[in-house]
């Protein structure tokens, strides 16, 4: 095992982790202190949970490696896993159930404070490298699930920051590229170098079938054609399940709109606007395929999102715009084939259920981070979003959830054969 030395994790490894824990703290200060026990999505935990959860995500996965005594063990415990329920088993925990912020605080700052005082200590090796990238890429993750739970919030349980900034506007035509056959790589070879979750590995060369895609992402304004055509209350469209889900919901439209007398509003996250028809539409798998069946089209696989992103350089960094941007304004970041918006706009829904790789190896330290959702039902989505920060904006980072979570910055294009 390499060693180098410890002055490389501070400028580097311990920098990131310090940016991303004023990042996820900085997300708290939008919120007035009486919606912390509030829980704006069902399917998630309670807004207080997450106070502590990033950093007993952080305490769990390192203290064994660094040799540290646990001092609050029921926390560890309480804090350690987020949910992702299935089948309707939603949590049925009160507010009571809960310890108080400044209990949740306290821990806290303590597990920084230990942290930070070992790792200045620790020699660099590839393992603590490992894990330092997991516990960075995971805050970053979580900060994205709080934007989008914040989003739920009613709007007088927020703060907007001061400079808060404007989507851009702009507008494309829509219209479909082809896309010719040929080879892809999927995944990350272990041998790179380069850090990745278990699920990234191992790379492997699929052969893509001709086929047209989308050039942008569809938008609200064309989501909207779908809404007035009585594309939700047709079940032609829809597979069963995705019927019945929509069906006992009451789903009538994306649950980033808001209904204004015979007219669409935006749910920004924090106010109420008129719907921006050329940003992306914002929708869950089951919703994106039932648009797509109404067009007559489909939605693309992973392999065919990843061919047709064939030279797309991701930014490395995101502007972290509240609410999505117009397509067709980041042109520069296009593919060789000319398809526009892959990376930071919106997450991109394929068809492609989330499954491992061949050779794939779970991580030792977090054995269940890709496993435990190799069920059948979850999606694999690609690209990134406006909250996704700029390090998972790589074409071989797999994000996944289940068909009816219609609360992701997710959107879609669609592919014909």
């Amino acid at each position: 095992m390499n060693t180098y030395s410890a002055a490389s994790i501070r400028l580097d490894l311990l920098t990131r982790l310090s940016s991303g824990r004023e990042e996820t703290d900085r997300l708290f200060t939008i919120l007035k202190p009486s919606v912390l026990y509030d829980r704006p999505i069902s399917e998630r935990h309670r807004i207080v949970f997450y106070v502590g959860h990033l950093e007993a995500f952080d305490w769990n996965l390192l203290r064994g490696y660094l040799e540290l005594d646990r001092f609050h063990p029921e926390f560890d415990r309480l804090f350690a896993f987020g949910i992702d329920p299935v089948d309707g088993n939603l949590p049925s925990d009160q507010p009571s159930d809960w310890p108080s912020v400044s209990e949740v605080e306290r821990y806290r700052n303590r597990i920084r404070h230990e942290l930070d005082a070992a790792l200045a200590d620790a020699d660099e090796t590839e393992e603590l490298v490992q894990l330092m990238n997991i516990a960075i890429e995971h805050r970053l993750m979580h900060a994205e699930t709080l934007e989008y739970m914040f989003h739920q919030l009613p709007f007088e349980a927020k703060i907007a920051p001061a400079g808060l900034e404007l989507p851009i506007a702009g507008a494309a035509v829509p219209r479909m590229i082809e896309i010719p056959s040929g080879a892809i790589t999927l995944g990350l070879n272990r041998d790179s170098g380069k850090f990745g979750w278990d699920n990234e590995f191992e790379a492997h060369r699929v052969d893509v079938s001709r086929f047209s895609i989308d050039k942008h992402k569809v938008t609200n304004g064309q989501f909207a054609d779908f809404v007035r055509a009585g594309g939700y209350a047709n079940q032609e469209y829809w597979s069963q399940a995705d019927w019945n889900w929509k069906t006992e919901t009451g789903l009538q439209h994306p649950a980033f709109w808001m209904q204004a007398g015979d007219r669409f509003h935006y749910r920004g996250m924090f106010e109420e606007m008129d719907l921006p028809l050329a940003a992306p539409v914002y929708v869950s798998h089951a919703e994106a395929s039932a648009y797509a069946r109404w067009a007559g089209k489909a939605l693309p696989t992973e392999a065919e999102w990843v061919r047709a992103a064939e030279g797309a350089e991701a930014p490395k960094e995101t502007r972290q715009l509240w609410d999505a941007p117009a397509i067709g304004s980041a042109p520069n970041l296009r593919s060789v084939f000319g398809v526009e918006d892959l990376f930071g706009s919106a997450w991109e829904w394929t068809s492609s259920t989330f499954a491992p790789f061949p050779g794939f190896q779970p991580h030792p330290n977090y054995p269940g981070y890709s496993a435990n959702f190799f069920d059948g039902k979850h999606f694999v989505m690609k690209g990134g979003s406006i909250r996704t920060d700029g390090c998972m904006l790589r074409p071989t980072f797999r994000n996944w959830f289940q068909a009816h979570y219609p609360y992701v910055y997710a959107g879609f294009r669609c592919v014909t054969h």
